[in-house]
């Protein structure tokens, strides 16, 4: 590699005499030997080949990152926009059901009713219309009872025996 040599002076004016006569009409600064022997040499590289490769690869890896960010952000508000839509047909949905609740109930109103069947020919009914009929109670049906089978009573048998073992 070619080192191109690039020199930088200074000045170090915090002493007393650095407002003396030490410059020429120009302005430049004079300089003795002691003075010289302080400059800094700085040396100037040439840039890598890598570093041009590494700067266009991390400039792609924050694109990709910067991407995904926007595209994540963009999913996120979709999922919201969609909550908000069905959100609002539930509310729809909600004052449609209450609103046909209330038809319901002045369809089925006893009012609706006595119009309704009015409208069919019939009547309300009077006293005069009742009949009633008097049922003998003395007429008792006793149906005996039927003796059990076998399994029935074995069965009948084992629940006595654990009941009396149980106390």
């Amino acid at each position: 590699m070619a080192e191109n040599t690039v020199r930088y002076y200074y000045t170090d004016e915090s002493y007393d005499g650095a407002n003396d006569d030490d410059t020429t009409e120009n302005g430049d600064v004079v300089r003795d030997d002691a003075e010289r022997k302080q400059e800094i040499r700085m040396t100037k590289n040439e840039a890598r080949s890598g570093s041009l490769i590494t700067i266009i690869f991390v400039s792609l890896l924050a694109a990709a990152l910067l991407g995904s960010v926007i595209y994540s952000l963009d999913r996120r508000n979709t999922m919201y926009n969609k909550v908000y839509a069905l959100n609002e047909k539930l509310e729809n949905a909600a004052a449609e059901n209450v609103r046909l609740q209330s038809e319901l109930e002045g369809k089925v109103s006893a009012k609706r009713i006595e119009e309704y069947a009015a409208s069919l020919g019939m009547e309300k009914i009077n006293s005069s219309q009742i009949n009633y009929i008097k049922i003998q109670t003395g007429d008792v049906v006793t149906i005996p009872e039927k003796e059990k089978g076998l399994i029935a009573k074995i069965k009948s048998f084992f629940d006595k025996c654990v009941e009396y073992f149980r106390g």
